[in-house]
């Protein structure tokens, strides 16, 4: 208590962007869920930065709707109105740097001193925010939350992370990786180290090939403009695909520490086979779905791809000619995220061993091995074992959504599944060079359908290996 006996705020979440569809769809669900499974501490606020002219009674309302469309957990009204109680709207153009003395007298005022605040805005917001926070007092010893990948480029994107790690401090700052929080890229780990069976052969000896795709059926929708200026590889692979491929690859730490795990995947990073280090035919397809051109805001001529396939190597001990095969695509006819990891046949003649790790829709575990076909025969044939723990509504409610994890994470200081930004800059420079030398060699971006699996190219690339997509 202070002196006027009123309650100091040990916990305030403020969000730049609280009338985005982030904050709608993903931020105000999360923290709903987290308040009345008792992960928000009772005496957190809320406060939604926008300029839209509400008051907290209306935003609540407006927020209310939502929330009940998008909570994970069953919605009532009870608890909502208990959640809503927390949410404060302040009104401000966060792009003028004269609107924050205004904001730094509202803290003031509600005797708000600790600070996390998450950007969801679009990145070129970050600046001004960043420099009108210096206006706010305590603001530097707060947490930050960013969404990435942000920046133009990676000139751009070095300029504004100095710019913020200045300001804040690095440990200050959380990069969020949504898929960091998903469940099946956090058991990765236990999967592979807390298996013998798997320990032991995650290695190129074993291993023939691995895969990870992330497919989508839809289309750029409403994001025309943000995915023109950006494309399938620094959309998906050079955060998200790359962060998954670090973590299946990675060595295991000699402690499970937020450093001893940063170390170990950004070894991953510092392995990977040189850009050029192999053709770029042999390494890299960019395809386009039909229709793209024609989408809201995208350029008439555009070349960004909506599709990418990679062929990469990691040149270690432990990985030496495995090849890691990447895959992302728009309007592909169906939606999955999953890491396959193909095992060497024992003989030709048998089908070989499958470890699938299914992240998204479905959460889960496929294994297919050999057995004998039942009866005389000797045959070999493939048995599956398929696991899925979300098929049932009971376990489907007790997973939680990502970014409650990533939330409450930072809310605890745990860093450890959050983009660090040496790792981000060596994944970014890495993709650059590859889009590089693609467009240096003049190889086209492949048009495909609709509903396809993407250019016929992407399966080609696999094919002259002999390797083929699952």
């Amino acid at each position: 208590m202070n002196g006027g006996g009123q309650m100091i705020i040990s916990t305030n979440l403020t969000i730049f962007g609280g009338t985005g569809d982030l904050t709608f769809r993903k931020l105000l669900p999360a923290l709903y869920t987290m308040d009345i499974t008792g992960k928000l501490p009772e005496d957190s606020r809320i406060t939604i930065i926008g300029r839209r002219d509400y008051d907290s009674s209306h935003y609540r309302q407006i927020a209310r709707d939502w929330v009940e469309k998008f909570t994970r957990l069953s919605f009532e009204e009870h608890t909502f109105g208990c959640f809503a109680e927390k949410i404060d709207y302040y009104r401000m153009d966060f792009s003028r740097l004269e609107a924050y003395h205004g904001l730094n007298h509202y803290y003031r005022e509600n005797d708000i001193h600790s600070h996390i605040f998450y950007f969801a805005v679009a990145p070129r917001f970050f600046s001004i925010i960043t420099e009108g926070l210096k206006l706010v007092h305590g603001s530097s010893s707060g947490k930050v939350i960013l969404e990435k990948p942000f920046g133009e480029n990676l000139a751009a994107a070095a300029a504004l992370n100095k710019e913020l790690e200045a300001f804040f401090g690095p440990e200050h700052i959380y990069r969020i990786d949504h898929y960091l929080g998903k469940e099946m890229v956090r058991n990765i780990q236990a999967i592979r180290f807390s298996n013998p069976i798997f320990t032991d052969v995650w290695n190129s000896r074993y291993i023939e090939s691995v895969q990870i795709s992330a497919l989508e059926d839809m289309g750029v929708e409403t994001r025309g403009g943000y995915y023109d200026a950006s494309g399938a590889l620094k959309d998906m692979v050079q955060n998200h695909l790359f962060q998954i491929l670090s973590i299946m690859a990675m060595e295991q730490p000699e402690e499970f520490s937020p450093k001893g795990l940063h170390d170990a995947q950004l070894d991953v990073f510092r392995c990977l086979r040189p850009a050029g280090g192999t053709s770029i035919e042999n390494t890299l397809v960019l395809g386009q779905y039909e229709g793209y051109k024609d989408e809201p805001l995208v350029k008439p001529d555009s070349q960004t791809e909506t599709y990418g396939a990679l062929r990469l190597f990691i040149d270690n001990e432990r990985w030496n000619g495995t090849p890691f095969y990447i895959r992302t695509g728009k309007k592909t006819g169906k939606r999955e995220i999953e890491l396959a990891v193909i095992f060497r046949r024992p003989y030709p003649e048998v089908e070989p061993n499958i470890l699938i790790i299914k992240i998204q829709p479905t959460e889960g575990v496929y294994l297919q091995f050999n057995i004998k076909r039942p009866g005389d025969s000797e045959d070999i044939i493939p048995a599956k074992m398929d696991f899925c723990q979300n098929c049932s509504l009971i376990h489907q409610l007790n997973t939680p959504e990502a970014y409650e994890r990533l939330i409450t994470a930072c809310m605890k200081g745990e860093r450890s599944w959050f983009s660090q930004w040496d790792q981000i800059e060596l994944s970014w420079n890495y993709i650059s060079c590859l889009k590089e030398l693609y467009a240096g060699n003049k190889l086209p971006v492949y048009p495909y359908k609709p509903g396809s699996h993407g250019p016929a190219e992407a399966d080609r690339l696999l094919e002259q290996h002999g390797h083929s997509w699952l």
